[in-house]
């Protein structure tokens, strides 16, 4: 990680768990990074080509839309749909 660039965690439940097969990632994005940008970063791998553009998002445990910007050391959650009825 050079000084510049900033600290997330991700953290992956359900389908995206099973997909990425793991529940956490941590990645480091430049300064000004948004949420869309991260969900990019995931997307690019192999094992998670089938992530939804926009995905439900939390940040902090709040959710938020691709546009809120990211700070070191914040957790970003993607959630699935929930199925059942």
């Amino acid at each position: 990680m050079t000084p510049a660039e900033v600290p997330v965690r991700v953290l992956l439940f359900g389908r995206y768990r099973e997909l990425a097969g793991t529940g956490e990632i941590r990645l480091e994005v430049p300064p000004g990074s948004r949420v869309r940008d991260v969900v990019g970063l995931l997307r690019a791998r192999p094992a998670l080509q089938a992530l939804p553009a926009d995905p439900a998002v939390a940040v902090n445990r709040r959710y938020e839309g691709p546009d809120r910007a990211l700070a070191a050391g914040d957790e970003v959650a993607l959630i699935p749909p929930v199925a059942g009825g």
